[in-house]
């Protein structure tokens, strides 16, 4: 068996891995790149592989990250089988067609072909199957299985077997335990390589707990400031998780009752989307919808689908919430919200999620004076808040505490999908404290599992 490392090699962003066996070729993820400059430029690249010559594609998680360039795989000639649990498939459809526009509108603006249409989203959507977690399957000959990475809703880790070697691909491990999934799960059988993801391979959360103290605070600080606290939040999972949430706050009088916003039309496709996989949510929160409560509604919040909706929310006088993508301030409504409130002293930014290198998201949090926004440069004088516990990731010693019970039976560890820092310190941790061998491979890396 033998694997390449084609995305996610020093990168946080766009997974791509070909495994080799027995003249079976089969990827895991396939993700489009992010955080501006080469690693955007690398998305209309040639892949560095046949498509017509892969058999199946296994998808861990439907962020774009690991699934945007998969109708881009289908357009040059590929004609086999995608694999993933049913949520993600869901989730995927949406979030792809919604990053088909995104992409046009870049193609249009660099005067170049658009990277796929959304004849290629349709394509690729009939050759995706849905498998569920703890069922191994035989593709040529690979035997794969699914299981939860409690990372967002039908994330999974997979497990690939061949030639009698082992290996598990992470995809992104979640900040457990996470509000509506519950938890990841562990692998404690015999294992012969993982790759793991490092995204903060380098540091700690703040307690997961701490999270809706912080927005409890932050949200009786802009009503006392009369200002408007702005949240750019993925429209998948985040959003999720900031409405159930914030209901909860709600219904126990934690917080007053001003206008919540959810300006985000991707993020309310998904929610309704959320609703129809409540199989998948954890325990607690099924009794919770058992018991009568509808967890993605409270009194204040409107959902704000359509334009003229959008721009009303200028209307509306401060105090008020804004939850809207892009979550990195990439893209998206967020952007027009920035723009109006950043330069306001009254006002305060959130942010509750990774900011990747490049990313006007990134350039706020470190700091930035003033940013340019639609050709102008906007002051940033609002105060700016990092809300690590709403990480979707895990951190350091969750990272640690997954790979442990793998560490008898491991021959080798990948640290992937991380910036250089955070895998160099998490490579180092796994060699220290768990005494298993660790490389961070270079992309385009081929590696012989024996």
């Amino acid at each position: 068996m033998r694997i390449t490392f084609h995305g996610g090699a020093g990168t946080v962003t766009g997974a791509n891995y070909l495994l080799e066996s027995a003249g079976d070729k089969i990827l895991v993820d396939c993700g489009l790149h992010q955080g501006g400059g080469f690693s955007e430029k690398q998305n209309w690249e040639d892949f560095p592989y046949n498509p017509k010559e892969i058999a199946a594609v296994f998808v861990t998680h439907a962020h774009i990250d690991h699934t945007g360039l998969l109708p881009k795989l289908v357009k040059q000639g590929f004609h086999g089988k995608i694999y993933s649990t049913p949520p993600t498939r869901a989730f995927a459809q949406e979030l792809l067609l919604d990053s088909e526009h995104i992409l046009m509108q870049e193609a249009e603006r660099f005067k170049k072909a658009p990277i796929y249409g959304v004849r290629d989203v349709e394509e690729l959507m009939a050759k995706w199957d849905g498998v569920e977690y703890h069922v191994p399957f035989r593709v040529g000959s690979f035997t794969i299985t699914f299981y939860n990475a409690g990372h967002i809703l039908g994330s999974s880790f997979i497990l690939i077997e061949s030639e009698g070697r082992r290996i598990i691909f992470s995809g992104d491990l979640g900040n457990s335990p996470a509000p509506i999934i519950g938890s990841r799960e562990n692998f404690t059988e015999h294992v012969d390589y993982c790759l793991i993801e490092s995204t903060y391979g380098d540091r700690i959360h703040e307690n997961v707990d701490m999270r809706k103290e912080i927005i409890e605070d932050l949200i009786e600080d802009t009503v006392k400031a009369g200002g408007v606290l702005m949240i750019p939040a993925f429209a998948m999972e985040r959003s999720q998780e900031l409405l159930f949430e914030l209901n909860e706050l709600a219904e126990h009088g934690r917080i007053p009752r001003i206008p919540i916003f959810v300006d985000s039309p991707l993020a309310i496709k998904l929610t309704e989307v959320y609703k129809k996989y409540e199989s998948y949510f954890d325990q607690e929160t099924r009794q919770i919808i058992k018991g009568g409560d509808s967890i993605f509604s409270f009194p204040g919040l409107k959902m704000t689908p359509t334009t003229d909706e959008s721009k009303a929310i200028n209307d509306v006088k401060p105090p008020k919430v804004i939850i809207a993508g892009s979550g990195m301030s990439h893209a998206g409504r967020i952007l027009h919200h920035e723009r109006r409130y950043l330069s306001d002293p009254k006002s305060t930014l959130l942010i509750v999620g990774y900011q990747a290198q490049g990313s006007l998201g990134r350039l706020i949090l470190d700091g930035a004076k003033s940013v340019k926004m639609f050709g102008e440069e906007v002051p940033v004088r609002c105060r700016i808040v990092s809300a690590s516990g709403y990480s979707a990731h895990a951190d350091q010693p969750q990272l640690l505490s997954w790979l442990k019970p793998m560490k008898f039976s491991l021959k080798r560890v990948f640290v992937v999908q991380g910036e250089e820092q955070s895998s160099l310190v998490l490579a180092q941790k796994i060699r220290d404290e768990l005494a298993v061998d660790a490389d961070i491979p270079k992309s385009g890396e081929a590696i012989d599992l024996v």
